[in-house]
């Protein structure tokens, strides 16, 4: 007998889903989970021979539900996703977090192709209970963090800002995928690059982790575990819990500019920011840090034995705006520290 949990924020697709899997003989369907936190919580105690696990969900969603079983307590889950595109890409995605598949959802309760899904439903759910979880290959750079962010921290903290130039899409590799979508504050991200590029980067970028990352749009709104990158050519500054893209006069001879999203954050947000500089040539930065240390905010600058060039920490530093000065794979760690 195969037993499986069914994990979906929807109490009509939990049943569905449910009745799916119980019309055939050698598979039982154990118990449900209406969020990623109550799956973690009952794939630890009912111990499963299967999940299968919603994409989209409130309080924690699919793929970091997955990323916390596979750290905890490794189970073979099987993805269900609506077709629509965020929802597909973290479907793709969770294979690299260990899914060993996924089955698209029926769209609705009457629907000529349900039997269809039915059909593959019990078919990838028998085929998963046969997986041996130990050979599986996947990402497990959140385990050292899975604890402390299963749970987001309480905090009055509204933003984390990071700015880097030279070095930076390589510290911001090692950065993002331990950023989950539970994440407790909206992310801003300006990584100097020529105009252009940006897009390409941001969706490199977000393929790398689960937390949600897009190139900033004029108008966006700053949500908790919603991380955006300014545009090459613009200047990304925060207005009335928005972004705002400008082209004014470039600043440290380069637009975006680091300090001026600093800037306009901490009048924004006032202590309630995080500021991250990383590996960069010049002085971009150091003006916005101050800026952010002066409102009552937090700042933490990548150390010179991991910046591949340490003048923007090394600036921000010298002026004495610098809380913590952390090697890169600790910094992660200091930004939970300050929530």
């Amino acid at each position: 007998m195969i037993n499986v949990l069914v994990v979906d924020d929807s109490s009509l697709m939990r049943r569905i889903v449910s009745e799916m899997l119980n019309s055939t003989s050698n598979i039982r369907v154990v118990g449900t989970a209406r969020d990623g936190m109550d799956a973690v919580e009952k794939t630890k105690k009912l111990r499963p021979d299967v999940v299968t696990m919603d994409v989209e969900m409130p309080k924690m969603d699919g793929l970091t539900a997955l990323c916390c079983i596979m750290a905890k307590t490794p189970v073979p889950v099987v993805m269900l996703t609506a077709m629509g595109k965020i929802e597909a890409d973290l479907a793709v995605k969770s294979f690299e977090y260990g899914a060993v598949d996924f089955v698209s959802k029926p769209s609705k309760t009457i629907s000529l192709d349900i039997e269809e899904v039915k059909n593959e439903l019990i078919n990838k759910v028998r085929a998963a209970s046969t997986v041996n979880v130990e050979k599986l290959v996947f990402k497990v750079v959140e385990r050292r963090l899975i604890e402390k962010l299963l749970i987001p921290p309480k905090t009055d903290k509204k933003v984390l800002i990071i700015g880097a130039s030279t070095g930076g899409p390589q510290a911001l590799s090692e950065i993002i995928p331990k950023l989950h979508r539970t994440f407790p504050l909206a992310v801003l991200i300006v990584q100097h690059l020529p105009v252009g590029f940006t897009k390409s980067f941001s969706e490199r970028l977000s393929w790398q982790g689960s937390i949600a990352l897009k190139e900033a749009e004029d108008g966006d709104v700053i949500r908790p575990g919603q991380a955006f990158v300014a545009p090459s050519g613009y200047h990304i500054v925060v207005k009335n819990g928005r972004i705002e893209l400008n082209k004014n006069p470039k600043v440290n001879g380069v637009r975006p500019s680091i300090d001026v999203v600093m800037k306009s954050a901490a009048e924004a947000y006032n202590d309630k920011i995080i500021g991250v500089l990383l590996s960069g040539m010049g002085k971009d930065g150091a003006e916005g840090m101050r800026a952010i240390k002066e409102r009552g905010g937090s700042t933490i600058a990548q150390d010179a034995l991991t910046s591949a060039i340490f003048g923007m920490p090394k600036a921000a530093i010298d002026m004495g705006v610098v809380d913590s000065v952390a090697p890169l794979p600790d910094i992660v760690d200091e930004i939970v520290r300050m929530l």
